[in-house]
């Protein structure tokens, strides 16, 4: 009795946790880019989020929104055929100063709590420091 009771316990967790439908995973360590330091001038402020649709139906991301206006994310159009990567482009609009923005993925994944997920961003924009040339250079007192 307790053999088949615990047959039973396991076939109907494996029907529980086998989910069919689309399932999205993101390439990138926790969801989060990282654009590290970098300077206003140099930099677009562009990076992009890949992603794989590791199910078995197509996946169709629906929203793409970020937590202000200074981050403007860019979702594929198409349905992404399971085993097919996408992609998702985030533009940060490099104000000087720290990078913390969250981006909300809405989706038919099965795999993410209603099909949201939460992608970041973070990093430091700074300003390339002038260097002019015809400054006379402070020399120490030691110097003379």
């Amino acid at each position: 009795m307790k053999k088949v009771l615990l047959i039973t316990i396991i076939l109907l967790n494996t029907v529980v946790f086998a989910q069919k439908g689309a399932k999205i995973e993101f390439k990138d360590k926790d969801n989060t880019i990282d654009y590290g330091t970098v300077n206003k001038e140099d930099d677009d402020g562009v990076r992009v989020f890949v992603f794989t649709n590791t199910g078995d139906e197509p996946l169709v991301i629906t929203n793409v929104q970020s937590t202000c206006g200074c981050t403007v994310p860019s979702k594929p159009t198409e349905p992404i055929a399971p085993g097919k990567t996408g992609q998702i482009s985030v533009k940060y609009n490099m104000h000087t100063g720290p990078i913390r923005k969250t981006i909300t993925v809405e989706s038919n994944a099965v795999n993410v709590e209603e099909g949201r997920i939460a992608l970041k961003i973070k990093g430091e924009v700074i300003e390339k420091p002038v260097v002019n040339l015809l400054e006379k250079k402070k020399t120490s007192p030691m110097m003379q």
